[in-house]
């Protein structure tokens, strides 16, 4: 699994996702993603855009997503 690696012998996508991991349990008061699912596949890129809508409704955290993927945007926003 990924939790005995270095992060020098995780994929991009695989450091995203645990960077996004380790942010989460430390239980902010406020996220600030930055492009987080910008080195996934189109796949996998869809699968994460669920698993950060159910996320943010059963943390009810405010969070502020930038990213340049329109459909990304209107999939995630409540305000854009």
């Amino acid at each position: 699994g990924l939790l005995k690696r270095r992060p020098r012998e995780l994929s991009g996508g695989q450091r995203q996702r645990v960077a996004m991991g380790r942010a989460i349990v430390r239980d902010p008061a406020v996220f600030l993603f930055d492009e987080p699912l910008s080195n996934l596949d189109a796949k996998l890129r869809v699968q994460m855009r669920l698993e950060l809508q159910q996320l943010h409704r059963r943390l009810k955290t405010t969070s502020l997503y930038v990213t340049h993927d329109q459909v990304e945007a209107m999939t995630l926003a409540q305000r854009v």
